[in-house]
Parts: structure tokens; C-alpha cells; sequence
């Protein structure tokens, strides 16, 4: 395209250069004054269709489930397509490196769910696993906020911009998280050095995923109200990030009169006030 651009302009900068040259004015190209030249739009990119999938091999299983309507937000269905594509581009990679056949099948098990739908927001889950060997599976944790009106996706970077905001939104969702790694350390079974062990590993932890950068809040998925708008978010955490794979996903839920001092002014009205 942007070859194109200069041969159309080419030659109009020559003829300019040339009429500066001997004094003249350059001549004007046969254009009608009512006319705009044509130019040649990209084409629009074909809609994406969701089919769920199921692949069965002796080497590997694929399953990947989609909501039902999603494909009318053609922005939001090719970003759950990617996401699903990337996942399943793991595991065939994982396949062709294979030498034998593996101990167990590799699995992909992958699944989107509605979690809210309104004119303005539209949000899906994704959440499943992909198996390569070893003791367990590598979880997939992932959140889509779609805003129709808009045309865009919903992330953290866009969604809190102003100073200060993600100091807060740390610190509410890290003094969740500790209270219940806590909770989780009140075990019978274990000494109180064993309990103290656990639960210092487990702040530190927490401390490290929930710094006050956007990409460490990059998933978290709406909490309706009663009229349709957000009455809060809850962000969401992979295993590993703020705790061992045996805690799970974690979740920390900020309601929305605490989030809207830092919330960019374009989405501001997206939450109940």
C-alpha cells in the first residue's frame, strides 16, 4: 500500500520541481474540481465463526468450547480465536517435538463462558489447561471485557490511567489476598514454624504479583449491578503469580466507589456510581 502511495505522488513532485526550476506554474492534472480520486480501501477482515473443537489422536486431545453469540462481536470473537489458536500452537509445538509416543496423551482442554452481556459490556472467561507431561497441566487464565458501543477491548492499561491508581487498587487486592493466605494457613496438621513458613512464602508472593503495575491486574472480569452497569471489578490470578499452583486461582474483588477516583473519564460511566 504505501508503495502505491508514492507512485501516485511521485510524479506531482516532479512536476512541481521542474515548475520551480523555469518559473512556471505546474500544470493541473485533468481532474474535475468535483471529484474525489478513487482510492482503494483495505478490505475489511472476514468475520471470524466460533465452532467449538474436538481432536482426538494417540498423541494428543484438543477440546475448545465457545459461548453461543459471541461471533456478533466480530472484535471480540477474533481476540478469543487468537487466544485459542496460541494455546492450541503449544501443544501441536509440544507434539511435533515428541520422539515417541507420550506417556499420557497431551491435552488442550479449553472453555469460554458468558459472564456478562449488556449493550455496553460484554465479558467472556477463558479458563482450562494445556498438558505436555509432567505432574500437572499449565492453567490458562484469561479475561475478555468488550464495550460494543466502542469497539474496543477493555484493559488496564486503558482502564485506570490517572496517578496513584494501581498504589490503590494494590493495596485493596493485596490485603485480600493476605487475609486469605491467612485463613488457608490455620491448618491443625501443621507446627507453627511450618505455619509461619507457609504464610510468609505466601505474602511474599502476593507482594510480588499484586505490585502496582497495570499487567499484573491484566485479568479481571466485571461484577454486574442491577441496573447493567459494573458495581465492581474482581481481578483475577493464575496460579503462580500470587501463590503456589495448589492455592489455584485467586481471586479480589474492588468494588466500583473505590475504583472510580481512578478510573480514565471515557469509561467512568460504564460503573454504578
Amino acid at each position: 500500500m504505501s508503495c502505491m502511495r508514492t507512485r501516485t505522488v511521485l510524479p506531482f513532485v516532479l512536476l512541481a520541481l521542474a515548475a520551480c526550476r523555469d518559473g512556471s506554474a505546474p500544470a493541473s492534472p485533468d481532474v474535475d474540481a468535483g471529484e474525489v480520486p478513487a482510492t482503494s480501501a483495505e478490505p475489511e477482515p472476514a468475520p471470524v465463526t466460533l465452532d467449538d473443537v474436538i481432536e482426538r489422536d494417540p498423541r494428543y486431545v484438543i477440546g475448545i468450547s465457545y459461548p453461543p453469540g459471541v461471533s456478533a462481536y466480530p472484535g471480540l470473537a477474533e481476540a478469543l480465536y487468537a487466544y485459542a489458536q496460541s494455546a492450541r500452537a503449544e501443544l501441536m509445538g509440544a507434539v511435533e517435538a515428541l520422539e515417541g509416543p507420550p506417556t499420557a496423551p497431551y491435552d488442550l482442554s479449553l472453555g469460554f463462558r458468558l459472564l456478562m452481556q449488556t449493550p455496553r459490556v460484554v465479558a467472556v472467561a477463558a479458563d482450562g489447561s494445556v498438558y505436555t507431561g509432567g505432574a500437572h497441566g499449565q492453567p490458562l487464565v484469561a479475561r475478555f471485557v468488550w464495550l460494543p458501543e466502542r469497539g474496543e477491548m477493555l484493559t488496564a492499561e486503558r482502564l485506570i490511567t490517572v496517578p496513584g491508581g494501581w498504589e490503590a487498587v494494590a493495596r485493596e487486592v493485596s490485603e485480600q489476598l493476605a487475609a486469605a493466605a491467612q485463613v488457608r494457613a490455620i491448618d491443625g496438621s501443621l507446627t507453627p514454624q511450618e505455619r509461619k513458613s507457609l504464610l510468609d512464602s505466601a505474602l511474599r508472593m502476593i507482594d510480588e504479583g499484586t505490585e502496582a503495575d497495570p499487567g499484573n491486574f491484566a485479568q479481571f472480569e466485571p461484577v454486574p449491578a442491577a441496573d447493567g452497569r459494573i458495581a465492581g471489578l474482581r481481578f483475577v490470578f493464575p496460579p503462580y503469580q500470587v501463590g503456589p499452583y495448589a492455592d489455584g486461582v485467586q481471586y479480589a474483588e474492588v468494588p466500583a466507589a473505590k475504583l472510580l477516583p481512578y478510573v480514565a473519564g471515557e469509561y467512568r460511566t460504564l460503573f454504578a456510581q
